[in-house]
């Protein structure tokens, strides 16, 4: 009989708590759909707030988050040891600049949350740039990181052919020149854009004129260095 009783109890209770469930179900889908899901966030936030203690406001300010700041682009290659970097950030925010993961200086955000580095030192070859955000003692992340090269030297250029001084007859109104650079460097020839592969060996037909041909061949490198050389040919029609 005990048993029983127990048993009916817990049955009851059970109903009860389903009943309850079904019923807040309810009343979430009709707030759902009478108010929408902001609402119902602001809701389960408030109910929330009223079971626990609040934190102190300078607490939440603590863990509030902050915004890396923006790199302006750059480019991936420069033959000048210096060089201006800008972006844009929260307006008093300090942003704090990196090259090469060192500290290297720290300036305020103007009204319009934009900043600029003068003449910021390279150094020879590749140069890691990125930054850093400053508020209230609260620092961001790291912005994303940008490579670039100084490179102050000119690419190599060797010309194969055609050899200096030789000479064409009627049959060969064009010369065939070719040559190596370095790598991901444009090669130009009396300022027609030739082939270059990926290995930097470059190749270019040009029409010859009746007498002496000058063929000046110019190799530019990715930071803007030059190099140039010239072939003196001959055309006798």
């Amino acid at each position: 009989m005990t048993r029983s009783r127990l048993s009916r109890s817990f049955e009851r209770r059970t109903q009860r708590k389903f009943f309850l469930t079904l019923l807040g179900i309810i009343f979430i889908l009709v707030l759902l759909v009478k108010f929408g899901i902001p609402f119902i966030a602001n809701f389960t936030l408030f109910i929330t707030g009223m079971g626990g203690s609040q934190e102190p406001k300078e607490n939440v300010n603590q863990n509030s988050f902050i915004q890396s700041p923006i790199l302006n682009p750059l480019p991936n290659a420069t033959n000048s040891a210096y060089l201006a970097i800008s972006g844009s950030a929260q307006y008093k925010q300090k942003v704090t600049l990196y090259v090469n993961n060192k500290r290297i200086e720290a300036l305020d955000v103007d009204k319009n949350g934009l900043f600029t580095f003068e003449d910021v030192k390279l150094l020879s070859g590749e140069n890691t740039i990125k930054l850093k955000a400053i508020q209230d003692s609260k620092s961001s992340g790291f912005s994303d990181e940008i490579t670039i090269a100084y490179r102050d030297k000119p690419p190599s250029l060797s010309i194969k052919s055609p050899e200096n001084g030789k000479s064409f007859s009627k049959d060969e109104n064009s010369a065939q020149v070719l040559g190596k650079t370095d790598p991901g460097s444009r090669v130009t020839v009396n300022d027609f854009w030739a082939i270059v592969d990926d290995k930097g060996s470059f190749s270019y037909a040009l029409r010859l004129n009746s007498g002496e041909n000058t063929i000046k061949v110019v190799a530019t490198d990715e930071a803007g260095n030059k190099i140039e050389q010239e072939r003196k040919v001959n055309y006798n029609p």
